[in-house]
């Protein structure tokens, strides 16, 4: 393997940070055993910038290329955002609708009383609610049943868990 450059991120396949390397779990450094890291990424990731340094945290995350574009929203570089779970509100949910649900049988009147649809019987003379009736009355909140428990989602793309580490020692990178 190629001698890395300091500050340089690798997906590892192990379960552990090769030496002279370090997991990418946000975890803070001393600024006096990391100073060549910390001169690349300062304080971006974390730590006081006096005794410690932060390390990216990408445990859970998808790394994403900072800065902006059209009709891109501008990300700063260490910027994390977004969550695992999220509870959807009406207000974010695609216009729909729901089904009434009741029994089939005659009904007795053509005004709703919060129990049963009239049905259409020509004998009884009573009639459905139709939507281009000019007396509109609002049906009963117990006509449409309620569904959803109002908890968190998981919200994440499909992902296969790998570790990333980021190379303590190597070469210094140098600007262009």
């Amino acid at each position: 393997m190629a001698e890395p450059f300091i500050g340089e991120i690798r997906i590892m396949p192990y379960t552990f940070a090769p030496r002279s390397w370090a997991a990418c779990d946000g975890q803070l450094l001393p600024i006096s055993q990391n100073t060549a890291l910390f001169a690349i990424i300062g304080t971006i990731y974390g730590g006081d910038g006096r005794t410690t340094m932060g390390l990216p945290n990408l445990k859970a995350r998808v790394p994403m290329h900072p800065g902006n574009g059209p009709g891109l929203t501008p990300r700063d570089e260490g910027e994390a955002l977004g969550a695992n779970a999220i509870t959807l509100n009406s207000n974010q949910l695609p216009v729909h609708n729901h089904r009434a649900v009741g029994i089939r049988r005659a009904g007795s009147t053509n005004v709703p009383n919060n129990t049963v649809f009239p049905a259409t019987d020509k004998d009884l003379n009573v009639h459905e609610y139709i939507q281009n009736s000019t007396s509109l009355t609002p049906m009963s909140g117990e006509s449409l049943a309620t569904y959803g428990g109002n908890q968190p989602h998981e919200n994440q793309q499909p992902y296969l868990a790998m570790q990333f580490c980021i190379a303590l020692e190597g070469l210094f990178p140098s600007r262009s």
